[in-house]
């Protein structure tokens, strides 16, 4: 793999440590609906975020430019402050019209069933991403697969001690997850955080990673286009983006004002 400087693209200025955000809007700006949606659906009410995004990649088609206006309507004061990239992509996606951001909202059903069958509870609620947990790498070499989290997310599991009001006791339940509404666009989020109790700190999971160009379900099949990537630990780092182009099928690292096309090399 060769990475080459081009300028098909434009980079944003890093305000201080926000290259969180800028990955997050970078790729945004290179989901072709998304950015049609903000460009066609968006008013003139300049204290919202859709107005704001609107101006943002209308410069950012032609040049390099910051994000001031963008980081002010999401609050966030200290810009030398690294934040997550996974929060403010659900930020943003929550304070824009729903119009905009429907591209991305899926919906859960969980459904609890007592031993005897019984419907316990049942529940619906809408999801920007999925969060897939990284425990337990799925083989010896400590690769970890997004496909297998991926199902490993739906899987049914048992707990004990829940009460039935059919049954008039407590018994074991089964608890399922499926999606009910899946989205257009699927985003995961890979939760390479998890908290040690033996040193009471949350530890990074920096095993490798195998993601699928496609993620066939059952409703559909998701073709992969953008990679966040975070490098570093929990108190410091660095976020890029690597997204593949609608418009000419290449691959580019987004890194803050800096975009480079990615070359893959085959021996």
């Amino acid at each position: 793999m060769r990475l080459d400087l081009i300028f098909d693209y434009n980079g944003l200025v890093n305000q201080g440590a926000t290259c969180y955000l800028n990955s997050v809007l970078q790729v945004l700006f290179m989901t072709k609906d998304f950015r049609e949606a903000v460009e066609s659906h968006c008013g003139q009410d300049q204290k919202t975020a859709d107005f704001h995004l609107k101006s943002l990649f209308k410069t950012l088609k032609t040049s390099e430019t910051h994000t001031k206006d963008i980081l002010s309507i999401l609050g966030i004061g200290n810009v030398y402050e690294q934040r997550d990239a996974a929060e403010y992509f659900e930020n943003i996606l929550s304070m824009v019209s729903p119009c905009v951001s429907k591209i991305f909202k899926g919906h859960l059903r969980h459904t609890m069933r007592c031993s005897e069958g019984h419907v316990t509870n049942d529940e619906t609620g809408p999801f920007w991403t999925l969060p897939l947990s990284m425990e337990n790498p799925s083989n010896s070499n400590k690769t970890y697969s997004v496909r297998e989290g991926f199902e490993e997310f739906f899987k049914s599991s048992t707990v004990g001690g829940m009460y039935c009001d059919q049954c008039n006791e407590k018994t074991d339940s089964t608890i399922a997850c499926k999606m009910e509404h899946p989205p257009e666009i699927l985003t995961l989020l890979l939760k390479r955080f998890e908290f040690d109790y033996r040193r009471m700190s949350y530890v990074k999971n920096d095993c490798c990673v195998d993601v699928p160009h496609t993620l066939r379900t059952k409703d559909c099949d998701y073709e992969l286009y953008a990679v966040v990537d975070h490098v570093g630990s929990l108190r410091g780092g660095h976020y890029t983006a690597k997204i593949k182009s609608y418009q000419n099928h290449n691959w580019y690292v987004f890194d803050d004002s800096y975009v480079t096309q990615v070359c893959f090399l085959v021996n």
